[in-house]
C-alpha cells in the first residue's frame, strides 16, 4: 500500500530512534523543567509542527537540494546553531537578572514570567527546522520502506507522521514523567532560577553541538 514495504520493522525502528536522546527531545525536556507542562506542551506543539515542514520539503526535494550543498546546509545549521545559543544566553539572562519571588507556577507559566507559549510554539518551529539533519535523516531513512518501483509522495509522507507520532508520543510520557519529578523543587525562587539556569547552559551546548557536527 503506498509503496510501503515492512512496515512492522520500520514501527520497531522508529521507537528505537525515538528512545534515543536527541535536541528536540532534551528542549522540551528543558523547558518543562523551567517553565512547566504547558510550556512544554506547546514547545513539543511546535516541534511537531517543525517535522512537518521537513516532511513537505523532504517529499518536494527541498532537503535533499539542502543535502547536496554544503554551503547551504552549513549555512542553515549555523542559523540553528546560534538561535539555540541565542535561547540559551536569554535564559542565563533571566536567571541572574530575574528579580526575587518571579516564581514559576508548580504546574505551568505564568504570563508575566515571560513564558508567552505562543512564543514558545514558534521558537520549538524554529530550532527544529533551522536543523537541516533533521531533512537529512527523513531523505535517508524512510526511503528504505518504500518499493522504488511504486513509490509515491503520499508512502513518504504517511512514514514520515507515523515517525514524528512515535517520537512525539516517547517525548510526551518522558515530559510528563519530568515535570512530575520538577514540580516539587519548581516555584522556589533559587530553584528556580538554578533550572532556568542549567536549562540555558543545556541549550548553549546544543547550539555547540549543532555548530560542531559533521
Amino acid at each position: 500500500m503506498l509503496g510501503i514495504h515492512d512496515f512492522p520493522m520500520f514501527l520497531v525502528a522508529s521507537v528505537m530512534l525515538a528512545v534515543l536522546p536527541g535536541p528536540d527531545t532534551l528542549y522540551v525536556l528543558g523547558r518543562t523543567i523551567s517553565h512547566g507542562r504547558r510550556a512544554g506542551l506547546w514547545s513539543l506543539a511546535g516541534i511537531g509542527t517543525g517535522c512537518l515542514v521537513h516532511i513537505g520539503a523532504s517529499a518536494l526535494g527541498l532537503s535533499a537540494l539542502i543535502a547536496a550543498s554544503p554551503f547551504a546546509f552549513e549555512l542553515v545549521k549555523s542559523a540553528g546553531a546560534l538561535y539555540l545559543a541565542w535561547l540559551g544566553v536569554q535564559l542565563l539572562r533571566e536567571a541572574w537578572t530575574r528579580p526575587a519571588g518571579a516564581a514559576a507556577a508548580g504546574n505551568g507559566t505564568r504570563p508575566d514570567e515571560g513564558a508567552d507559549l505562543r512564543r514558545l510554539f514558534r521558537q520549538g518551529i524554529v530550532t527544529n527546522v533551522l536543523n537541516p539533519k533533521v531533512g537529512l535523516f527523513f531523505i535517508s531513512f524512510l526511503p528504505q520502506f518504500i518499493d522504488p518501483a511504486r513509490s509515491s509522495v503520499a508512502g513518504f509522507v504517511a512514514l514520515g507522521l507515523t515517525f514524528v507520532v512515535v517520537g512525539l508520543l516517547w517525548i510526551l510520557l518522558l515530559m510528563h514523567t519530568t515535570d512530575l519529578a520538577a514540580r516539587q523543587w519548581r516555584g522556589r525562587d533559587t530553584v528556580n532560577r538554578a533550572l532556568k539556569g542549567g536549562t540555558g547552559a543545556l541549550f548553549v551546548g546544543l547550539a555547540a553541538k549543532l555548530a560542531l557536527d559533521r
